[in-house]
């Protein structure tokens, strides 16, 4: 079973996002993606997030949106995390901004891995208190024992 902690390396943790608008907020975390070389090529890689987006919105509610997108250019599953205080705009369900976002890459290959990934995410993205927590959270070794 895969581990938040497996997958969401420090590289890929932005606590400080500049991108208030959906896809320049994707980006920006898939760079950390193309920066550690698990995504080689990162317009394949966010031309399958975009489409998954096309198909229904990633922004969740509560602020909180997990975009994902399973891809050839996608060398090992990975998890990137990322925090406006600003807010994102992001046609999220609730129509409010995202402050929390996750973004998923699995590789084309990965049967359900996005899926797993995804799950446990939700499951604590559900309480209020793990996302309070993780918009004053300070270091990566918070987060980590927040998912745990």
């Amino acid at each position: 079973m895969t581990e938040i902690r497996d997958v969401l390396k420090t590289a890929f943790i932005n606590l400080d996002l500049s991108a208030t608008e959906k896809k320049a907020a994707i980006s920006e975390l898939a760079g950390t993606f193309v920066a550690e070389g698990v995504v080689t090529n990162e317009s394949v890689y966010l031309e399958a997030v975009m489409k998954r987006e096309a198909e229904s919105t990633t922004g969740i509610g509560f602020g909180v949106a997990i975009p994902h997108g399973k891809s050839s250019a996608v060398t090992e599953p990975s998890l990137a995390f990322g925090r406006s205080q600003a807010g994102i705009q992001y046609d999220s369900m609730d129509g409010q901004p995202v402050h929390l976002m996750f973004l998923i890459a699995v590789p084309e290959t990965s049967n359900d891995e996005h899926l797993r990934i995804l799950s446990k995410l939700s499951r604590k993205l559900m309480h209020e208190d793990v996302r309070q927590k993780l918009m004053i959270v300070g270091n990566v070794e918070e987060i980590y024992q927040i998912f745990e």
